[in-house]
């Protein structure tokens, strides 16, 4: 229970002068009478119940008064008020599905590797508003920028390879998540962008990507995921899966000069380890402490006081002018 107007309440305070006046006006009023003998009074008298409530319609009435001071000062009912310091960014990632992240040199490959990882990364952030952007040979928007993290989550069950047309478009990939979060009115802005190949699709360059990601004020890391040489990729046959070693080809210095141009940096996951170690390192940079309030809805309170003040007073009324009442 708080109060909208709490300074009415010191209006208590003139309860005790007026409980003084009663007091002392009842020491003034009592009558006296002269009588010859006082032996009639002496005999045992029957008290009548009167007597022990002739002061209840007092009582009553500072109740009352008691009562309407707590109406004026507007009683609120409230679950909780306070404020405190979070940590929360906006982030979007861009990731990689192309069919070269069918590759097995993570387990159990690169792109159900990279799924895990960033469920985990989203799971450590519940104070950040967080995206998915998808793209190979081009590029859509699985989810925009949500707090809802379980609906996040969720979507990451049905993102698989071969879902839209082959191919690597690095910068349409990140185009489409700058345009997803450019609009943001967070103090930080982010975009984790993983891939595995060389830009070969989109009509967007990496570089230009960057260029606008720079211009919104977007800090881009990226993360290139791969071993070092060659690593065994999956081909459906007639004869069922065959496997054969196929060179890792990363456009290392694409996603270096895009990670330096905005404020980010690149990272290299050559295995399952690596990858989280890159994820746990940017949860670490990324840490924003914003001031927040949080309060819940207020419901006024007072009706129920006012109600209790009306009824007080009736009885006060009806008690001094029947049962208690005064004979002069």
């Amino acid at each position: 229970m708080v109060f909208a107007n709490p300074t009415y309440l010191y209006l208590l305070v003139l309860l005790i002068p007026l409980t003084g006046w009663y007091i002392y006006k009842l020491s003034k009023s009592q009558a006296s009478l002269q009588v010859s003998s006082s032996e009639a009074f002496d005999l045992p008298q029957a008290t009548s119940w009167k007597v022990y409530l002739r002061h209840l319609p007092f009582a009553l009435r500072m109740a009352a008064i008691a009562l309407l001071i707590v109406v004026l000062a507007r009683p609120q009912s409230t679950n909780s008020w306070q404020s405190s310091s979070t940590e929360g960014i906006d982030i979007m990632l861009a990731m990689d599905i192309s069919g070269s992240m069918m590759a097995e040199d993570l387990k159990p490959n690169r792109l159900e590797a990279s799924k895990d990882v960033a469920a985990s990364f989203i799971n450590g952030r519940p104070n950040d508003n967080i995206g998915l952007v998808l793209f190979s040979g081009e590029s859509f928007t699985q989810c925009p920028l949500t707090t809802d993290h379980t609906v996040l989550l969720n979507l990451f069950k049905d993102i698989q390879s071969g879902m839209i047309q082959d191919g690597t478009a690095i910068g349409l990939g990140l185009a489409n998540a700058v345009s997803r979060i450019k609009d943001s009115q967070a103090i930080s802005k982010v975009i984790i962008l993983l891939t595995d190949g060389m830009n070969n699709r989109g009509e967007i360059a990496p570089i230009t990507a960057a260029e606008i990601a720079k211009t919104f004020g977007v800090r881009v890391y990226t993360i290139g995921v791969g071993t070092q040489g060659t690593a065994p990729h999956p081909f459906p046959t007639p004869f069922g899966v065959q496997y054969q070693n196929v060179p890792v080809e990363i456009d290392e210095p694409a996603l270096k000069q895009i990670s330096a141009m905005t404020g980010g940096q690149y990272f290299r996951a050559t295995d399952n380890a690596t990858l989280k170690q890159i994820y746990t390192e940017i949860d670490q940079l990324e840490k924003t402490k914003i001031s927040v309030q949080q309060f819940s809805k207020k419901q006024e309170e007072y009706t129920y006081w006012a109600l209790l003040v009306f009824a007080l007073l009736l009885i006060e009324i009806l008690l001094r002018n029947t049962l208690l009442r005064n004979i002069p």
